[in-house]
């Protein structure tokens, strides 16, 4: 990222100059924007703004990182809360996130930077909000859960707090079904994950916010509750944003991305294979795996 440097006051000009540059070299390294280019007049340098907790938007960073890195260019992943990346997307301090959500959960952030970010098309266009709870549970809708909230603990399970999914549940979906006197708990993705897992192991019941593509739904017995009142909106894009400058930077990964396609299924697949087992900090060999049994499919994403 980038810092600023003050110079002390009282030295002299020449090693103020030097400490100049050797701050402006700094503020490079940092951004991660070295100039260096590769044969396709690109910049060799990407970001990737990832949002904590967002399972597909993961997944879709980490297989590009492995694709872009194959084709010669140095990839950073960073994750950060949805709000801060938009923001950064807006002051090129990230140059790319693959998990925007239209029309809906992220229109707020959209409408803000709108001006000062670019979208590079959406990539599936199965996305959808939902209200999720064990495969047995008692009701099947959202409009019954206020009358049966002893049986789901009085709890609703959420995610990060600054989730786009949060925002529509504290907003809309929480006052539209009269769940007020409900507990809503916001933690992380995570946490949600391990209560999920936990409640349907001892075959109780529980009601999580949740999101298709997701691979909980391959991972745990769980279903969706009606939303008749359509509060939770319909089914929605995942697209890719980048910063206003990265087109001109980047004009071959731009094309790219713009291409980019990837239906639920193949999702699903790439997900299970990474959060489906064991916990790791190193999803590289899970994904180049992955790639070796789809590689049709993932040299079709640089073919053009």
């Amino acid at each position: 990222m980038k810092r600023s440097r003050k110079i002390l006051a009282g030295i002299s000009l020449l090693a103020a100059s030097a400490l100049a540059l050797t701050g402006c070299a700094s503020g490079a390294e940092l951004s991660g924007k070295s100039g260096e280019k590769l044969d396709n007049g690109d910049e060799k340098q990407i970001t990737i703004a990832v949002f904590n907790g967002w399972d597909e938007g993961v997944a879709a960073s980490e297989l590009w990182k492995v694709v872009l890195e194959e084709q010669g260019y140095d990839v950073t992943l960073e994750p950060a809360d949805v709000a801060p990346v938009y923001s950064g997307l807006s002051t090129g301090d990230y140059d790319l996130v693959l998990d925007g959500w239209l029309p809906i959960t992220h229109k707020s952030y959209v409408e803000q930077y709108g001006d000062k970010i670019v979208d590079l098309g959406s990539w599936n266009d199965e996305a959808k909000l939902t209200f999720a709870v064990n495969e047995d549970a008692p009701i099947k809708s959202i409009d019954e859960l206020a009358a049966n909230a002893d049986k789901f603990d009085n709890t609703i399970i959420g995610i990060e707090p600054g989730a786009g999914l949060t925002e529509v549940t504290q907003n809309d979906v929480i006052p539209g079904y009269g769940l007020d006197k409900m507990t809503y708990t916001t933690s992380s993705t995570a946490a949600m994950l391990t209560e999920l897992k936990s409640k349907t192991d001892a075959k109780e019941n529980i009601v999580v916010t949740l999101w298709r593509p997701h691979w909980a739904y391959d991972a745990f017995p769980i279903r969706d509750l009606e939303d008749p009142k359509g509060l939770l909106g319909d089914a929605e894009s995942i697209h890719s944003f980048s910063s206003k400058e990265f087109e001109t930077t980047h004009p071959k990964v731009s094309s790219w991305i713009k291409n980019f396609k990837m239906d639920s299924e193949k999702l699903y697949s790439l997900e299970n294979a990474m959060f489906g087992g064991e916990k790791t900090d190193d999803y590289r060999p899970i994904v180049e795996q992955w790639i070796s049994e789809n590689q049709a499919y993932v040299d079709s994403l640089t073919a053009q």
